[in-house]
Order: C-alpha cells, then structure tokens, then sequence
C-alpha cells in the first residue's frame, strides 16, 4: 500500500518540484533586484508554493485521468463505470499501464473461455440431434412401412415392430443418461451410501456382462486371487454401473481374443484404487483430455456401430466425483488402455 501511495504522488512531487524551484529563483532574483532579499521569506514563499502546487496538480491530474479512464469504462459494455470508484486513481503511469494490461490478459482470456464454451455448445447440440435423431427416423421408417401396408404380413409386422421398440429401447437409454447427468451435476441425485465387498461386486459385473464379452472372445478376469473380501464405502449400485461402463468399453472397443483386467490395490491407509485394463486398440494422447466429455467419441462409426449413448464416461465421472473421489486414465493407441477410480476402504 505505501508502495502504490508513493507511486502514486511521484508524478506530482516532481512536477511541483520542477515549479515551485522555478518561481523560487524567480521570486529570489526579485528580492535581490529590489534590495529586499530575506531567507525566511524566501523559504515561505517555497513551502507555500510547492503545498499549493502539490494539492493543485495531484487534484487536476487525478480529475484528469479519472475522467479518461472512466469514458474508457463507459466505451466498454463488458464493464461498469461504477466499478471504477472502489479503486483508486494513480496517476503513476507505469501503474496504469500495468493495470490496463492486466484488464486486456483478463479480458482476452474471458472471451476465449467463452469461444471455447460456445464451440462446445455447438458441439454437444449437434451431437445430441445426432443420437435422438438415428433412433426416430428408425422407428419412424418403420412405423410408416408398416402404414403403408407391410401390417398386413404377420411375419414383417413382428419383425417391424419388434426393431421399432429397440429404438425406442435407444431413445429411453439416452434421456435416462441424460437426466442422471444433469442430477449429478446439480447435486440432485442422493447417493445411498452403504459398507460392500467390491471384490463381490466385480464379480457380478463379471457374470452380468459374460455373454456380450463371450461374442468378441475376450476375458474378463481378475489380475490375481482376491480370498478375502475388501470392504469399501459407497454407493454400491452407482458404483455396479461405473464398473460396468467401463468394462463394457473394454469390451467394445477391445481386440478379439483380448483381455480385461480387474485390480484392486491399497492406494493410501484409507483408500483403494480399483483399475480396469485392457489390451484393445487404445487412445492416442489427443483425445484423453475430452474423453469424459459428453457423447464425445474418438470413433464415430465404430461407436456408434457398437450402439450405447455416447454418455457412458461421462456418467463415470459424475459418479466418481459425486463420491468425492478421483478417477483417471492412461493409454497407449494400439496397446491398450486403464481406467482407475478411488474409493474409500474401512478399516
């Protein structure tokens, strides 16, 4: 604070300065000239005229600036001149120029946050359209066939119709995605905290998902013999679905033949990381940071191919932070990938 007080009385002092040494000669040479010279009067005039100087300046500059930088203030929308009153004016030009360079990073940085938001807006827009609209023009193409005359074939109506109600089956999936999303961010959805074995409950999610893993070859095992359970603390179906979200990605995007890997480790004192390993094809480095994104997908056709909602990781995440827990990935594009998530361990 004393700093910025100095600073901002330098360009007055110097100035006042610069006057008052100035009339002071003059008021000097006057003295001799009129055989009056006097050292007390002198160093008066002096003093009285640097206080009077000093006010006068400080004043009309501080006024001065204070007028600029609040029509500065008035040209902008983005900001309130009224906001310019809790601050006070320097009239320490270095200051201000650091103060408006400041404003600029700030501003700049505000308007790309926003350009990035709006890109994303635009984006996830798009890519909702895309997911509710496969979905109705399949029900809808066949719901018009059937119209048309194919109700009066038994065997095509069965078959139409039971395709129809996969659609709807798609389009119910992606709203009940959704909505627990939007929960989970509100912080609308309560979490039934209760003590589970997650060695148990990888196991049902083991024997839940053998048929779809048995089609692609792949196994689902643990990575050593769990006899003892490992007690855990949270919400035991949530964290049934994080578990089968992310196996069922290591099954669809892994390798025929392949494998998916359970671990259970002790992380700290208190806590567990549960990690989920495969050997498919892989992320490349570029797409880890938006992969929790939602509908983000690194394969379009091969995602959507596969089906699902394109919401799956990004349920995962809510889930894992709704527990106040940490979850992370690593991957290697033709090697494989590992997802892990924390939970909290009783004692």
């Amino acid at each position: 604070m004393k700093e910025r007080t100095k600073k901002s009385y330098k360009f007055a002092r110097k100035t006042t300065l610069y006057i008052t040494s100035l009339l002071t000669v003059c008021f000097a040479i006057f003295l001799v000239l009129t055989n009056t010279f006097n050292f007390w009067a002198l160093l008066g005039f002096f003093l009285i005229t640097y206080a009077i100087s000093f006010f006068i300046i400080q004043y009309r500059v501080e006024r001065f600036i204070y007028s600029r930088v609040k029509k500065i203030y008035d040209d902008l929308t983005l900001l309130e001149s009224a906001s310019l009153r809790k601050h006070p004016i320097t009239t320490d030009m270095a200051t201000l120029t650091q103060e408006i360079d400041k404003f600029a990073r700030d501003k700049k940085l505000e308007i790309e946050t926003l350009k990035v938001r709006e890109e994303y807006r635009k984006e996830f827009l798009g890519n909702i359209s895309h997911e509710l609209k496969t979905p109705l023009f399949t029900v809808q193409g066949y719901v018009l066939t059937l119209l048309d005359g194919a109700m009066d074939d038994e065997k095509i109506r069965s078959k139409y119709l039971e395709r129809a109600n996969k659609g709807v089956e798609r389009l119910i999936y992606i709203v009940q995605d959704l909505d627990m999303i939007t929960k989970l961010e509100v912080g609308d959805l309560s979490l039934s905290i209760e003590p589970f074995d997650i060695v148990e409950l990888v196991e049902g999610v083991f024997d839940l998902l053998e048929m779809k893993s048995a089609k692609k070859k792949i196994t689902l095992t643990f990575d050593m013999n769990y006899p003892n359970p490992i007690m855990v603390s949270a919400d035991k179906e949530r964290i049934r679905q994080v578990l089968t979200n992310l196996v069922v990605n290591s099954i669809k995007y892994g390798r025929i033949k392949g494998t998916t890997e359970i671990s259970i480790e002790n992380l700290i004192k208190n806590k567990v990381i549960v990690r989920v390993t495969d050997n498919g094809e892989g992320i490349a480095k570029a797409n880890i940071p938006r992969l929790f994104e939602r509908f983000y997908r690194i394969d379009k056709s091969g995602s959507r191919k596969e089906g699902g909602s394109g919401l799956g990781l990004s349920i995962v995440k809510h889930i894992i932070e709704a527990h106040d827990e940490k979850i992370y990935v690593e991957s290697e594009l033709s090697v494989g990938s590992e997802f892990s998530f924390t939970l909290e361990k009783l004692k």
